[in-house]
């Protein structure tokens, strides 16, 4: 009897219970499930998926390492898996599934019906927790529920880590040589070709990982708190795309910076130094976020956390919106930041902030077509997150920023970006323009250097954002 291990968001070696938990009872395959149809159906960004090959193709060689052959299903949609693994289970005489939950309402609903059809031929699964660090449900209010402001979700994290912390994996023990052979040679038929040299900036493999996550812990950690904030530098860790994919795990995070602390789990109430603090509450961030996608499902389905923000005569498709997208808006910071995500896949998380808030308060412009935006472009394309930082910026999900506070990319880019080295970057029309005069340069100065002007006027626009609010929300107490 062969036991089956199921994987998706999680393709690394060490830190995985599913692989973990599935090889110490006994042989084990590999199976991954490409779903293209139904990655363009969610939108997914094409850079994300030629990741995915690449990253499929590097964890192959090291599975083959532990005699784990990997087999590669080619099944559409999420709806074609369950069957497609029953198959395979009868195929290879299975005994057991073993799996990593994923937490969006499609994934989710995949994960049951899998289970169900493998019920139907006497093959137990088994799912683990392994995206977040505590795993979801742990964390509740007095009431019993999820909280839906982070602070008060944080402290209760931070005094309960030690005892709701899920377990750290090792690698597994290299098993005995099956009788099973690997199809990766299949997975190259999917490596698309991008604009973007993936490999160049995200390097595939976990030691890839690990050495990233080592040098920032090493060497940046410490003034994180000082230059995250800063676009020009590069200052924040660069591993997104690498825990978006599943190559790294926020528990693995969580324990570098522990170690590097010289510290146990039990006292990481006690780690020392700002930048320290701050990076981990960036971990905090990404369970909690992940947190409200199972508490609260209609997030997954294109709802606002709060119903009632539904009301807000959002614009739909319309100039405003493409010209965003496109980086033309005649805001310099925002125009940078835009053609930042289009050229390289990424964009600095404070950009995504003030492009955000510029989208959906300057612009009025439904933060949803924002949030599918991202998912189409970003590498590390994570619905939880994604979803969580639009919401916030447009005020309209948990600990929602308020909607009265409406950042001005003006101030934003001379604070984040003085001398305009960033902007300078990826505005090269603006290039020659010295000092922060680069962010709002005069009209003449844009029409000399065949650059928009601003597409709308800040200030007022600003003011007719928080008049909708504030009448929303005049409606909602009457």
């Amino acid at each position: 009897m062969t036991n089956l291990v199921w994987l998706r968001s999680d393709l690394r070696i060490y830190d995985n219970p599913a692989l973990f938990h599935a090889m110490e009872q006994g042989p084990t395959v590999a199976v991954y499930c490409l779903a293209n149809k139904q990655w363009d159906r969610h939108g997914l960004a094409p850079v994300k998926r030629r990741l995915i090959v690449d990253h499929l193709i590097e964890l192959e060689e090291q599975l083959a390492k532990l005699n784990v052959p990997l087999v590669i299903l080619d099944c559409e949609f999420f709806s074609d898996i369950p069957e497609r693994i029953k198959a395979l289970a009868i195929e290879l005489n299975i005994s057991n599934v073993y799996y990593n939950h994923e937490y969006a309402v499609n994934e989710t609903s995949c994960t049951k019906n899998t289970v169900k059809h493998l019920s139907h031929i006497n093959v137990e699964s088994q799912g683990y927790h392994e995206q977040c660090i505590v795993s979801p449900g742990l964390i509740l209010n007095g009431s019993g529920e999820c909280y839906k402001v982070f602070s008060a979700f944080a402290r209760n994290w931070m005094a309960n880590i030690s005892s709701q912390a899920r377990p750290l994996y090792n690698k597994p023990v290299k098993q005995q040589e099956l009788d099973i052979h690997s199809d990766i040679q299949s997975l190259k038929n999917y490596l698309i070709d991008v604009e973007i040299d993936t490999k160049k900036q995200w390097p595939t493999g976990e030691d890839e990982a690990h050495d990233r996550l080592n040098e920032f812990i090493e060497q940046d950690v410490s003034q994180y708190h000082n230059q995250r904030d800063f676009p020009h530098l590069d200052a924040t860790s660069h591993l997104s795309v690498y825990l978006a994919l599943g190559v790294l795990s926020t528990r693995q995070c969580l324990q570098a910076l522990v170690s590097s602390s010289q510290q146990n789990i039990e006292f990481l109430s006690e780690i020392s130094g700002e930048g320290k603090t701050c990076w981990l509450n960036e971990l905090v961030w990404r369970d909690f976020y992940r947190h409200i996608l199972v508490a609260f499902p209609k997030v997954c389905k294109g709802k606002p956390f709060k119903d009632i923000t539904d009301n807000l005569p959002w614009k739909g498709n319309n100039k405003d919106f493409e010209v965003w997208c496109q980086g033309k808006t005649g805001v310099p910071i925002v125009d940078a930041a835009m053609r930042q995500l289009n050229t390289t896949g990424w964009m600095h998380n404070r950009l995504r902030m003030v492009v955000a808030m510029f989208l959906t308060k300057h612009l009025q412009v439904d933060w949803r077509l924002g949030e599918a935006y991202f998912y189409s472009k970003l590498a590390d394309a994570d619905l939880a997150s994604n979803n969580g930082g639009w919401q916030w910026s447009a005020s309209t999900g948990v600990d929602a920023v308020p909607y009265f506070r409406i950042f001005n990319p003006y101030r934003q880019a001379e604070r984040f970006d003085p001398k305009g080295d960033f902007v300078r970057k990826y505005v090269k029309e603006l290039a020659y323009i010295q000092g922060k005069a680069i962010h709002q340069p005069s009209k003449m100065i844009a029409t000399q250097y065949d650059y928009p002007t601003p597409i709308v006027d800040l200030k007022m626009a600003a003011e007719h954002t928080k008049t909708l609010f504030k009448n929303l929300n005049d409606l909602q107490t009457a």
